[in-house]
Protein backbone atom coordinates (compact mmCIF):
# COMPACT_ATOMS: atom_id res chain seq x y z
CA UNK A 1 0.00 0.00 0.00
CA UNK A 2 2.96 2.34 1.00
CA UNK A 3 4.48 1.73 -2.48
CA UNK A 4 1.13 2.61 -4.20
CA UNK A 5 1.41 5.60 -2.44
CA UNK A 6 4.43 6.17 -3.37
CA UNK A 7 4.14 5.63 -6.76
CA UNK A 8 0.71 7.45 -6.90
CA UNK A 9 2.48 10.49 -5.86
CA UNK A 10 5.48 10.20 -7.98
CA UNK A 11 2.98 10.44 -10.76
CA UNK A 12 1.21 13.38 -10.07
CA UNK A 13 4.70 15.35 -9.07
CA UNK A 14 5.83 14.41 -12.59
CA UNK A 15 2.49 15.24 -13.95
CA UNK A 16 2.85 18.82 -12.39
CA UNK A 17 5.76 19.03 -13.54
CA UNK A 18 4.90 18.65 -17.14
CA UNK A 19 2.59 20.82 -16.57
CA UNK A 20 4.02 23.51 -15.07
CA UNK A 21 6.84 23.10 -18.03
CA UNK A 22 4.43 22.82 -20.73
CA UNK A 23 2.69 26.52 -19.35
CA UNK A 24 5.78 27.91 -18.67
CA UNK A 25 6.81 27.13 -22.78
CA UNK A 26 3.81 28.00 -23.80
CA UNK A 27 3.36 31.35 -21.86
CA UNK A 28 6.39 32.36 -21.91
CA UNK A 29 7.94 31.65 -25.51
CA UNK A 30 5.05 30.59 -27.00
CA UNK A 31 6.31 27.34 -28.41
CA UNK A 32 3.31 25.30 -29.00
CA UNK A 33 1.78 28.28 -31.03
CA UNK A 34 4.12 28.43 -34.03
CA UNK A 35 3.32 30.58 -36.99
CA UNK A 36 1.66 28.77 -39.50
CA UNK A 37 2.65 28.34 -43.69
CA UNK A 38 0.84 27.06 -46.93
CA UNK A 39 2.60 25.66 -49.54
CA UNK A 40 1.82 27.09 -53.14
CA UNK A 41 3.24 25.41 -56.28
CA UNK A 42 3.84 28.56 -57.73
CA UNK A 43 4.98 31.02 -54.55
CA UNK A 44 6.61 28.05 -53.09
CA UNK A 45 4.80 28.63 -49.55
CA UNK A 46 3.58 31.38 -47.64
CA UNK A 47 2.46 32.51 -44.04
CA UNK A 48 -0.84 30.91 -43.83
CA UNK A 49 -3.31 34.03 -43.59
CA UNK A 50 -5.36 35.57 -40.75
CA UNK A 51 -3.09 34.09 -37.89
CA UNK A 52 -2.38 36.41 -34.47
CA UNK A 53 0.49 34.23 -32.28
CA UNK A 54 2.88 35.27 -29.89
CA UNK A 55 6.86 33.96 -30.02
CA UNK A 56 9.45 34.64 -27.42
CA UNK A 57 7.21 37.81 -25.98
CA UNK A 58 6.75 38.82 -29.78
CA UNK A 59 3.51 39.34 -31.46
CA UNK A 60 2.93 38.27 -35.19
CA UNK A 61 0.40 38.93 -36.91
CA UNK A 62 -0.49 37.92 -40.38
CA UNK A 63 -3.24 39.57 -42.66
CA UNK A 64 -5.88 37.83 -44.94
CA UNK A 65 -3.21 38.06 -48.10
CA UNK A 66 -0.53 36.88 -46.16
CA UNK A 67 1.29 40.01 -45.53
CA UNK A 68 2.79 40.35 -41.91
CA UNK A 69 0.34 43.46 -41.27
CA UNK A 70 -2.99 44.16 -40.44
CA UNK A 71 -6.28 43.77 -42.45
CA UNK A 72 -6.04 45.99 -45.67
CA UNK A 73 -8.11 47.14 -47.95
CA UNK A 74 -7.68 46.06 -51.63
CA UNK A 75 -6.83 49.61 -52.51
CA UNK A 76 -5.43 52.77 -50.73
CA UNK A 77 -7.76 55.58 -49.50
CA UNK A 78 -7.78 58.82 -51.18
CA UNK A 79 -4.58 60.59 -50.16
CA UNK A 80 -3.01 57.71 -48.67
CA UNK A 81 0.90 57.06 -49.23
CA UNK A 82 0.97 52.94 -49.56
CA UNK A 83 4.20 51.09 -49.73
CA UNK A 84 4.46 47.74 -50.28
CA UNK A 85 7.85 46.43 -49.09
CA UNK A 86 8.54 43.08 -50.61
CA UNK A 87 11.58 40.70 -49.13
CA UNK A 88 12.66 37.97 -47.36
CA UNK A 89 13.22 37.33 -43.15
CA UNK A 90 15.19 41.07 -43.36
CA UNK A 91 12.04 42.43 -44.27
CA UNK A 92 9.40 39.98 -42.05
CA UNK A 93 11.59 40.24 -39.02
CA UNK A 94 10.39 36.77 -37.70
CA UNK A 95 10.22 36.05 -34.33
CA UNK A 96 12.13 38.01 -33.21
CA UNK A 97 11.01 41.46 -33.90
CA UNK A 98 7.50 42.54 -32.94
CA UNK A 99 4.76 43.55 -34.94
CA UNK A 100 4.67 46.89 -33.96
CA UNK A 101 9.11 47.15 -34.63
CA UNK A 102 9.31 45.27 -38.29
CA UNK A 103 10.96 47.67 -41.01
CA UNK A 104 7.63 48.68 -43.11
CA UNK A 105 6.02 49.99 -39.39
CA UNK A 106 9.63 51.76 -39.15
CA UNK A 107 9.32 53.00 -42.56
CA UNK A 108 6.15 54.20 -42.86
CA UNK A 109 6.39 55.86 -39.48
CA UNK A 110 9.57 57.82 -40.65
CA UNK A 111 7.70 59.01 -43.36
CA UNK A 112 4.37 60.18 -41.56
CA UNK A 113 6.64 62.49 -39.43
CA UNK A 114 7.92 64.03 -42.58
CA UNK A 115 3.87 64.81 -44.29
CA UNK A 116 2.41 68.19 -43.39
CA UNK A 117 -0.24 68.52 -41.13
CA UNK A 118 -3.05 70.63 -40.34
CA UNK A 119 -3.20 71.80 -43.70
CA UNK A 120 -6.28 73.66 -44.38
CA UNK A 121 -9.00 71.63 -46.72
CA UNK A 122 -7.82 73.97 -49.93
CA UNK A 123 -4.06 73.15 -49.54
CA UNK A 124 -4.32 69.05 -48.14
CA UNK A 125 -1.47 67.64 -49.28
CA UNK A 126 -0.99 64.81 -52.13
CA UNK A 127 -0.49 62.00 -48.87
CA UNK A 128 -1.72 62.96 -45.32
CA UNK A 129 -0.93 59.48 -43.98
CA UNK A 130 1.62 56.49 -45.07
CA UNK A 131 0.43 52.56 -45.10
CA UNK A 132 3.11 49.76 -45.24
CA UNK A 133 2.08 46.63 -46.41
CA UNK A 134 4.94 43.73 -45.68
CA UNK A 135 5.12 40.73 -48.17
CA UNK A 136 7.57 38.46 -47.41
CA UNK A 137 8.32 35.27 -45.76
CA UNK A 138 11.40 33.41 -44.61
CA UNK A 139 14.16 32.93 -47.28
CA UNK A 140 12.42 34.22 -50.14
CA UNK A 141 13.87 35.00 -53.26
CA UNK A 142 13.05 36.95 -56.29
CA UNK A 143 11.05 34.19 -57.51
CA UNK A 144 9.08 33.68 -54.46
CA UNK A 145 8.20 37.10 -55.04
CA UNK A 146 7.60 38.11 -58.24
CA UNK A 147 5.02 35.16 -57.67
CA UNK A 148 3.39 36.25 -55.15
CA UNK A 149 3.18 39.65 -57.12
CA UNK A 150 1.67 37.50 -60.34
CA UNK A 151 -1.17 36.09 -57.85
CA UNK A 152 -2.07 38.51 -55.47
CA UNK A 153 -1.41 41.79 -57.39
CA UNK A 154 -0.10 45.16 -56.18
CA UNK A 155 -2.73 46.37 -54.33
CA UNK A 156 -2.84 50.16 -55.64
CA UNK A 157 1.01 50.68 -53.89
CA UNK A 158 2.19 54.04 -54.59
CA UNK A 159 6.25 52.57 -53.94
CA UNK A 160 7.40 48.86 -54.13
CA UNK A 161 10.45 48.31 -52.55
CA UNK A 162 12.15 45.37 -52.91
CA UNK A 163 14.85 44.71 -49.89
CA UNK A 164 17.27 42.17 -51.10
CA UNK A 165 19.90 40.83 -49.10
CA UNK A 166 23.25 39.50 -51.61
CA UNK A 167 22.27 36.05 -50.80
CA UNK A 168 18.77 36.12 -52.80
CA UNK A 169 20.87 36.95 -55.71
CA UNK A 170 21.67 33.33 -56.12
CA UNK A 171 18.50 32.07 -54.35
CA UNK A 172 16.64 28.83 -56.12
CA UNK A 173 13.52 28.10 -57.46
CA UNK A 174 10.05 28.30 -55.11
CA UNK A 175 9.08 24.76 -53.83
CA UNK A 176 6.65 23.88 -51.44
CA UNK A 177 8.98 20.99 -49.94
CA UNK A 178 9.44 22.13 -46.94
CA UNK A 179 5.77 22.95 -45.55
CA UNK A 180 4.15 20.41 -42.87
CA UNK A 181 8.10 18.76 -43.37
CA UNK A 182 10.69 20.81 -41.87
CA UNK A 183 10.39 22.55 -38.24
CA UNK A 184 10.91 26.14 -39.95
CA UNK A 185 7.97 25.73 -41.90
CA UNK A 186 5.20 23.98 -40.03
CA UNK A 187 1.52 23.69 -41.73
CA UNK A 188 -0.01 22.84 -37.99
CA UNK A 189 0.05 23.05 -34.02
CA UNK A 190 2.11 20.04 -32.76
CA UNK A 191 0.41 18.79 -30.09
CA UNK A 192 2.14 20.65 -27.17
CA UNK A 193 4.85 22.80 -26.15
CA UNK A 194 7.02 20.47 -25.02
CA UNK A 195 6.46 18.28 -28.17
CA UNK A 196 7.83 20.94 -30.14
CA UNK A 197 10.72 21.95 -28.02
CA UNK A 198 11.74 18.16 -28.38
CA UNK A 199 11.11 18.24 -32.28
CA UNK A 200 13.89 20.53 -32.58
CA UNK A 201 16.19 18.02 -30.98
CA UNK A 202 15.80 14.99 -33.07
CA UNK A 203 17.37 14.38 -36.59
CA UNK A 204 15.49 16.39 -39.54
CA UNK A 205 14.43 13.15 -42.26
CA UNK A 206 15.67 14.40 -45.67
CA UNK A 207 12.86 15.96 -47.54
CA UNK A 208 12.49 14.17 -51.22
CA UNK A 209 13.34 16.07 -53.82
CA UNK A 210 14.67 19.06 -51.86
CA UNK A 211 18.46 18.85 -52.31
CA UNK A 212 17.95 18.29 -56.33
CA UNK A 213 16.15 21.72 -55.66
CA UNK A 214 18.58 23.40 -53.62
CA UNK A 215 21.44 21.98 -56.33
CA UNK A 216 19.67 24.28 -59.42
CA UNK A 217 22.43 24.30 -62.11
CA UNK A 218 22.72 26.87 -64.93
CA UNK A 219 22.80 30.52 -64.47
CA UNK A 220 21.11 30.94 -60.94
CA UNK A 221 21.92 35.01 -60.93
CA UNK A 222 20.55 35.59 -64.45
CA UNK A 223 17.43 33.57 -63.42
CA UNK A 224 17.01 36.02 -60.73
CA UNK A 225 17.64 39.08 -62.52
CA UNK A 226 15.00 38.02 -64.60
CA UNK A 227 12.60 37.94 -61.85
CA UNK A 228 13.25 41.24 -60.43
CA UNK A 229 12.55 42.55 -64.02
CA UNK A 230 9.09 40.80 -63.80
CA UNK A 231 8.47 42.30 -60.56
CA UNK A 232 9.91 45.98 -61.69
CA UNK A 233 7.86 45.58 -65.06
CA UNK A 234 4.15 44.65 -62.75
CA UNK A 235 5.33 47.57 -61.04
CA UNK A 236 5.06 50.11 -63.98
CA UNK A 237 2.22 48.12 -65.69
CA UNK A 238 -0.01 48.77 -62.36
CA UNK A 239 1.35 52.33 -61.59
CA UNK A 240 3.35 51.87 -59.06
CA UNK A 241 7.05 53.92 -58.37
CA UNK A 242 10.09 51.44 -57.72
CA UNK A 243 12.91 50.61 -55.66
CA UNK A 244 15.75 47.88 -55.45
CA UNK A 245 17.49 47.50 -51.72
CA UNK A 246 20.52 45.42 -51.10
CA UNK A 247 21.80 44.72 -47.84
CA UNK A 248 24.83 43.45 -47.69
CA UNK A 249 25.72 40.17 -45.61
CA UNK A 250 28.05 40.98 -42.41
CA UNK A 251 30.93 39.54 -43.64
CA UNK A 252 30.91 41.43 -46.79
CA UNK A 253 31.50 44.49 -45.10
CA UNK A 254 35.40 44.77 -45.44
CA UNK A 255 34.65 43.20 -49.28
CA UNK A 256 32.24 40.67 -51.13
CA UNK A 257 33.63 38.03 -52.51
CA UNK A 258 34.86 37.45 -55.95
CA UNK A 259 31.68 35.34 -56.88
CA UNK A 260 29.79 38.13 -55.29
CA UNK A 261 31.35 41.47 -57.11
CA UNK A 262 30.70 39.61 -60.36
CA UNK A 263 26.47 39.05 -59.36
CA UNK A 264 26.99 42.72 -57.55
CA UNK A 265 27.60 43.87 -60.63
CA UNK A 266 25.36 42.50 -62.96
CA UNK A 267 22.37 44.13 -60.44
CA UNK A 268 23.62 47.18 -60.80
CA UNK A 269 24.13 47.01 -64.66
CA UNK A 270 20.40 46.18 -64.44
CA UNK A 271 19.56 48.92 -62.31
CA UNK A 272 21.44 51.65 -64.59
CA UNK A 273 19.62 50.15 -67.60
CA UNK A 274 16.36 50.16 -66.13
CA UNK A 275 16.81 53.24 -64.52
CA UNK A 276 15.42 52.28 -61.32
CA UNK A 277 16.21 53.97 -58.08
CA UNK A 278 18.56 51.47 -56.28
CA UNK A 279 20.07 51.87 -52.71
CA UNK A 280 22.87 49.98 -52.36
CA UNK A 281 23.75 49.77 -48.77
CA UNK A 282 27.25 48.41 -48.86
CA UNK A 283 28.82 51.72 -48.64
CA UNK A 284 26.50 53.10 -45.86
CA UNK A 285 26.94 50.14 -43.55
CA UNK A 286 31.09 50.45 -44.10
CA UNK A 287 30.66 53.72 -42.94
CA UNK A 288 29.32 53.39 -40.07
CA UNK A 289 31.61 53.88 -36.36
CA UNK A 290 30.57 50.47 -36.10
CA UNK A 291 28.79 48.18 -38.55
CA UNK A 292 28.72 45.05 -36.62
CA UNK A 293 25.84 46.72 -34.56
CA UNK A 294 23.39 46.57 -37.43
CA UNK A 295 23.41 42.55 -37.33
CA UNK A 296 21.65 40.27 -35.07
CA UNK A 297 23.58 37.72 -36.68
CA UNK A 298 25.26 37.35 -40.40
CA UNK A 299 22.88 38.36 -42.39
CA UNK A 300 19.81 39.84 -40.35
CA UNK A 301 19.58 43.04 -39.04
CA UNK A 302 19.35 44.30 -35.20
CA UNK A 303 16.74 47.09 -34.08
CA UNK A 304 19.54 49.43 -34.66
CA UNK A 305 19.82 48.37 -37.96
CA UNK A 306 16.21 48.31 -38.47
CA UNK A 307 15.68 52.33 -37.68
CA UNK A 308 18.92 52.91 -40.12
CA UNK A 309 17.60 50.92 -43.16
CA UNK A 310 13.95 52.51 -42.74
CA UNK A 311 15.72 56.36 -42.59
CA UNK A 312 17.82 55.84 -45.81
CA UNK A 313 14.45 53.77 -47.39
CA UNK A 314 12.43 56.45 -46.31
CA UNK A 315 14.71 59.07 -47.42
CA UNK A 316 14.91 58.00 -50.78
CA UNK A 317 11.39 57.36 -51.14
CA UNK A 318 10.55 61.22 -50.43
CA UNK A 319 13.35 61.98 -52.94
CA UNK A 320 11.24 59.52 -55.28
CA UNK A 321 8.16 61.10 -54.76
CA UNK A 322 9.60 64.47 -54.49
CA UNK A 323 7.47 64.79 -51.21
Amino acid sequence: MKIEMLLGTIALVLLLMVLIAELGLRIGFGFGNPPLYIGDERIGYLLAPNQSVRRYGNLIRINEYSMRADAIAPLPKPHTLRILLLGDSLANGSWWTDQSNILSVRIAQQLQADLPADLPADLLADYQQVEALNVSANSWGPRNQKAYLDAYGTFGATVIVLLLNTDDLFGTQPTPLQVGRSNSYPDRKPVSAIAEVLSRYAKAKPIPGLKEIEAEGGDRVGKNLEAIDGIYQKAITDGSQFMLVLSPLKRELPGPRDYELVARQRLSDWAVAAKVTYLDLLKPYQQQRDSSRLYRDHIHLSPVGDEFVAGAIAQAITALLAI
